[in-house]
């Protein structure tokens, strides 16, 4: 096989190093003009084409269907079943890798990995995508660094210094193990070493904390892998370990949060919202939040589970930042968020979906009040303004029940383009806290608003045409003028899934929230087939995972399709077209 051939270009990075060699002896590389026909309708298969350069249609009758590039195989299906359903031919000048037929069966006999590329559907292609991503970041986590890890802050104290003065610096810093200096030497003194001293030696607080240092500092360096951090706190059984950089000492790493860094363990970060007293402590929330993401998506955890996690740890920070903020004629009303939050699909914190429904009219200036301090302490946590102004702050988002009743119905009889939005985003509401009988009642309400109703679903359905699908006329990705590279997946593809969907759910009076919910109770109902709607479930999937991945790697919501694999790059067009 020549040497620039690329093993690792799906569906090849499926074979074992015994097949590769196998490839290597048989590959030949192919020469085609613009024009020349490579495989003709109808005609037998006689290889397995990859291309190295240039461009080849697929063609039916005198229809492109498909314009195909580098590193694009082609026709797998005709060497099973005999002879090509397409012509495929060359648009320009074509070098493509020929792997002959029987050389190609063997491997589709032989690996059933491989095989799975050309036999199965796209949903199942999907699914083999998302598997080889999990072996491809299982062990990321424990090859990261562990300055990547949340560390306890590095405070010093004298060696002269008393057990009090230990103690009171302890808390102060909020850490349970200090920095002793004696000279030139640095030492450890830990708050299981003063309880020690003070309770079972009857030491006096008095005391210099000199004799309960241990100068046998245990430590690793910033830039080691967790991996070593975990073998040298097994082998030596300490619960922390210091942390250097350099030739100074930066922090302590702690079991606890080495164990939450490796599992990716977001109860921690739900006990400390659960716990919090004030608004500081849910600022310190707020933060872990974010990193939960890029620690869960690190371990390979699924985009599903990912947003789940995410939604339900940043409901939990809302609804307690309302129980702390809103006053008792406020509180027995209902707090709820909408949009992506609504709908447990959010992973990377966006803009502020959030309204108030009160059980009954309170003081203005109180309500005022309300507003002004929750949308700043969101503003702080990180969440920025929604565009549409569909925030708290909002009055026409933050009333009495009976004012959001009066609207659904208006909202109905003279539908414009804001009504249909307003009635998208309360549809995908779910209670963080309060009197969610009152979103209940609130959501009956607007489904009733709309029962029966098909010119108004024939108009609601229409918005998925707001945005344009990102697909030439090849299938190929479309990107945005002047953003370079970049396609937005979830205007072009994700937005028509998930608006698709809720026409379809709020039209038969579901209260299911999550678009996989709806579309699962949907496949119940015979509205879908059963095969549809998996492979609109693993396709919304799909583009949510390439999607964070893009904001993780690149603190941006668009895509490149240049940085996608070949196989990406087929399953996101197909799946936008869709």
């Amino acid at each position: 096989m020549p040497n620039a051939f690329d093993e690792n270009n799906p569906p090849f990075d499926r074979l074992t190093p015994e097949e590769i060699e196998r490839v290597r002896r048989a590959v030949d590389i192919g020469y085609f003009r613009p024009g020349e026909s490579i495989i003709a309708e109808g005609a037998a298969a006689e290889a397995l084409y990859v291309v190295i350069k240039g461009a080849v249609e697929e063609r039916v009758g005198d229809e492109t269907v498909a314009l195909l590039g580098r590193k694009d195989c082609f026709d797998a299906r005709a060497l099973v079943q005999g002879q090509s359903a397409h012509t495929f031919r060359a648009r320009e000048e074509t070098l493509c890798y020929i792997l002959p037929r029987k050389a190609a069966l063997d491997l589709i006999n032989d690996n059933p990995r491989f095989a799975a590329f050309f036999y199965l559907e796209i949903s199942h292609k999907l699914a083999a995508i998302a598997r080889d991503e999990e072996d491809r970041t299982a062990g990321a986590t424990m090859r990261a660094r562990v300055s990547e890890i949340s560390l306890r802050p590095a405070a010093y104290i004298d060696a002269g210094d008393t057990i009090e003065t230990a103690g009171h610096r302890m808390r102060e810093v909020n850490t349970d193990a200090l920095f002793v200096r004696d000279g030139d030497r640095i030492g450890v003194i830990t708050g299981m070493n003063l309880s020690k001293a003070v309770i079972l030696n009857r030491m006096p607080i008095t005391a210099p904390v000199k004799p309960l240092t241990h100068f046998d500092v245990v430590s690793v360096a910033a830039d080691d892998f967790v991996y070593a951090a975990l073998i040298l706190m097994t082998k030596t059984n300490k619960r922390r370990v210091a942390v250097r950089d350099a030739e100074s000492y930066v922090g302590f790493l702690e079991d606890v949060e080495l164990i939450s860094f490796v599992t990716g363990n977001a109860q921690l970060v739900a006990s400390r919202i659960d716990r919090a007293s004030a608004l500081g402590d849910l600022s310190i929330a707020a933060r872990e939040i974010g990193g939960q993401v890029r620690l869960l998506r690190r371990q390979g955890v699924k985009v599903e589970a990912v947003a789940e996690i995410v939604s339900d740890l940043n409901r939990r920070l809302i609804g307690r930042t309302f129980d702390l903020l809103a006053p008792p004629e406020i509180r027995v009303g209902c707090l709820i968020v909408m949009g992506s939050e609504g709908r447990g699909e959010q992973t990377v914190r966006t803009d502020q979906d959030n309204a108030l429904i009160l059980d009954a009219p309170v003081d203005a200036a109180l309500l005022e009040k309300f507003r002004v301090a929750f949308t700043a302490a969101l503003d702080d946590f990180g969440f920025a303004h929604c565009p549409g102004d569909v925030m708290v702050r909002n009055p026409s988002w933050s009333r009495p029940l009976e004012d959001y009743l009066a609207d659904f119905r208006r909202w109905a009889k003279l539908p414009d383009e804001n009504a249909h939005l307003n009635v998208a985003i309360f549809y995908d509401a779910v209670a963080v806290s309060g009197d969610a009988a009152l979103l209940a009642k609130a959501k009956q309400e607007l489904i009733e608003a709309t029962r029966d109703n098909n010119a108004y679903f024939a108009h609601f359905a229409r918005a998925i045409e707001t945005f344009p699908t990102p697909i030439g006329f090849f299938n190929n990705l479309l990107t945005i003028d002047g953003r370079g590279d970049a396609v937005d997946l979830k205007k072009g593809g994700i937005f028509p899934i998930v608006h698709g969907v809720r026409t379809l759910a709020i039209e038969r009076g579901l209260l299911e929230t999550s678009t996989a919910a709806r579309i699962q109770k949907l496949v119940d109902l015979g509205a879908l087939s059963r095969d549809f709607g998996r492979e609109l479930t693993q396709a919304l999937y799909f583009l949510m995972t390439l999607r964070l991945d893009a904001q993780l790697a690149a603190a941006s919501a668009l895509v490149r399709p240049a940085g996608l694999s070949s196989m990406q790059r087929i399953c996101c067009a197909t799946r936008s077209a869709s």
